[in-house]
């Protein structure tokens, strides 16, 4: 039999979300290619237009008129008028797709956790911001009737620090962008520039000011190239701003703040070598991206990182600057290296697909409704 399925989008403010609108759009787009039997109802805020939406027959679009920027009157309308709409559009289950759920909803729920951040390393949060995320995290986990963790790292955190039965929470991966093994091709085609490429927000765990004086180290000695940052900013923008005046980086340093899909492309295609830093992640999005590039890749030797990219990458520790220090000479200078990270990186990159990911989005949700149906 169907299911109706409700998307909670309330939480998606486009371009201030960092990697989980990019999760949701990829999603829902593989969904709609794999589905046409379910229907899913997409809530969504005043912010996000009809575009999140798929333009497929089975798939409707339900604004709303709160805003995600304002989170108080965000959090006060999941809780008390999304249930209602759910209730009234006869949902069977609803999917939370952005860590937090209504405490009590008249289907089934299941609900995504991208990571723990929160319980791992509350230092990283404001004062004020960390009630909010203990409180509402701790009740999506206990009230939902399924969890969905991005990684085995952030099952792992689930079950450990709210105390779940393994049962109740199910792995599924992220997918890699398809445009991404395109670029892979055109770089072939293509004489690459001198800059070697971080997609990251700058928060404090993705380490971008260790990162920095890495590369003035390596900027020294190698002097041609430079090192763009590009990504949302973050809580740790000033911070990462003003170590780059302090170590006299001047233009070897690149601050592009958020940029659209079609400019993280072109950064993609032109650059010498990616580099991630990040202390801690849920997933790692960023590095898959690179891998279907094609581009010689340097990442944290931390999990998820490490499973994710395999042997296609070169692992350094991220609390050692001299480690990251080795790592950029290596996979800028290392041409046997580099040659190999290159071949590997699609290969590994393939094993991440989002019809995949929404194909076991899908199983999971059927089983929270109640339904086998296939």
């Amino acid at each position: 039999m169907a299911v109706r399925i409700g998307v909670n989008a309330l939480y998606l403010l486009p371009g201030g979300v960092g990697g989980t609108e990019i999760y949701l759009r990829s999603l829902l787009s593989a969904l709609a290619e794999i589905d046409c039997e379910n229907t899913y109802v997409v809530f969504t805020n005043r912010e996000t237009g009809e575009d999140l939406t798929p333009a497929a027959p089975n798939f409707q679009w339900a604004p709303t008129p709160v805003r995600a920027r304002f989170r108080p009157a965000r959090i006060l309308w999941e809780q008390s008028a999304l249930p209602c709409s759910a209730f009234r559009r006869r949902i069977d289950v609803l999917f939370n797709p952005g860590f937090t759920c209504p405490v009590v909803a008249p289907c089934k729920q299941v609900t995504v956790f991208h990571d723990l951040q929160h319980k791992r390393h509350p230092e990283y949060f404001r004062w004020f911001d960390l009630p909010f995320w203990r409180l509402f995290l701790y009740l999506a986990a206990v009230r939902s009737d399924l969890l969905i963790a991005v990684s085995e790292a952030t099952r792992q955190d689930l079950l450990h620090y709210y105390r779940l039965k393994a049962g109740k929470v199910r792995v599924v991966a992220h997918g890699a962008d398809p445009r991404m093994f395109e670029i892979g091709q055109a770089r072939a085609q293509r004489e690459c520039d001198r800059y070697i490429l971080c997609v990251s927000t700058l928060h404090a765990h993705k380490n971008i000011t260790r990162l920095l004086a890495a590369f003035r180290r390596f900027h020294s000695a190698h002097p041609g190239f430079r090192l763009v940052l590009a990504g949302m900013k973050g809580f740790h923008t000033a911070e990462v701003e003003r170590a780059a005046g302090e170590l006299g980086l001047g233009d070897a340093v690149r601050i592009t703040g958020w940029v659209d899909r079609g400019e993280l492309y072109r950064l993609f295609e032109g650059a010498w070598a990616f580099v991630y830093p990040s202390s801690f992640e849920g997933f790692g999005m960023p590095v898959i991206e690179a891998l279907a590039a094609g581009i010689p890749t340097a990442c944290s030797a931390i999990e998820p990182l490490r499973t994710i990219s395999g042997s296609a990458a070169l692992h350094f520790d991220p609390l050692d600057e001299d480690a990251i220090l080795q790592a950029l000479v290596r996979v800028t200078q290392d041409e046997h290296l580099r040659e190999r990270l290159a071949r590997a990186g699609p290969q590994q990159a393939s094993r991440f697909r989002w019809q995949d990911a929404a194909r076991a989005t899908l199983d999971v949700l059927r089983e929270a409704a109640g339904s086998t149906a296939k």
